[in-house]
């Protein structure tokens, strides 16, 4: 692995790491009733945009370190992490170019049919997105050897791969409530933990 790949792959799961880090204080926060709309807003999906190209780099950055015999894995997780950077970058760049300013303008019926809530069109794209984001690391964690620290950034991808489907159940459950959505809350701990993780292993490298 050269040195440029090094680089690359941890400063890029590095700010991940950091965006991920970010939405998680800023979800909490406004579960806590500190952030209100359309701040709350803002800071969630401003936060949640930084994630996906940063961690594509990363994992772009994985599939050239590791040998020949491992690349299907990293590939297919690669190809995995480009579905989950398309879907969420779309969802969050009309949410926060088009539907938070219109809805600040009192255009509401307009931009209806582009709100991010419950079993709207936009709903469905962001789960889309973390369903794709765990399969992603579900593919990737073969590639981290079973010892040291290698050995827990694959259970951190592993981990963010188990929590997927209750990521699925939260968004496509009929009924949505704020229970619901804490039930999929491991997720804050175990993305995090994935993109922290990685940046340690390209910087044991």
């Amino acid at each position: 692995m050269n040195n440029s790949t090094v680089k690359l792959g941890f400063y890029s799961a590095l700010i991940a790491f950091i965006a991920s880090v970010g939405y998680d204080v800023a979800q909490i926060l406004q579960l806590a009733g500190y952030f209100k709309f359309p701040l709350d807003a803002i800071l969630i999906f401003g936060f949640s945009l930084l994630i996906p190209i940063p961690f594509i780099l990363a994992m772009l950055a994985l599939h050239y370190s590791v040998s020949d015999d491992k690349k299907i894995w990293t590939h297919a997780a690669l190809i995995f992490t480009v579905m989950y950077a398309t879907y969420v970058t779309l969802n969050y760049v009309v949410q926060l170019a088009t539907v938070i300013p219109m809805t600040l303008r009192g255009a509401l019926d307009e931009v209806r049919i582009l709100d991010q809530t419950p079993h709207s069109l936009f709903w469905d794209i962001d789960a889309l997105g973390y369903i794709f984001m765990g399969l992603a690391t579900l593919f990737a964690a073969p590639v981290f050897a079973k010892k040291g620290l290698e050995l827990w950034t694959r259970r951190f991808f592993l981990a963010n791969a188990l929590i997927t489907p209750v990521i699925a159940l939260v968004y496509f459950y009929p009924t949505f409530s704020i229970t619901l959505l804490l039930l999929g809350s491991p997720w804050m701990i175990t993305a995090s933990g994935s993109m922290l993780f990685l940046a340690l292993y390209f910087n044991r490298k």
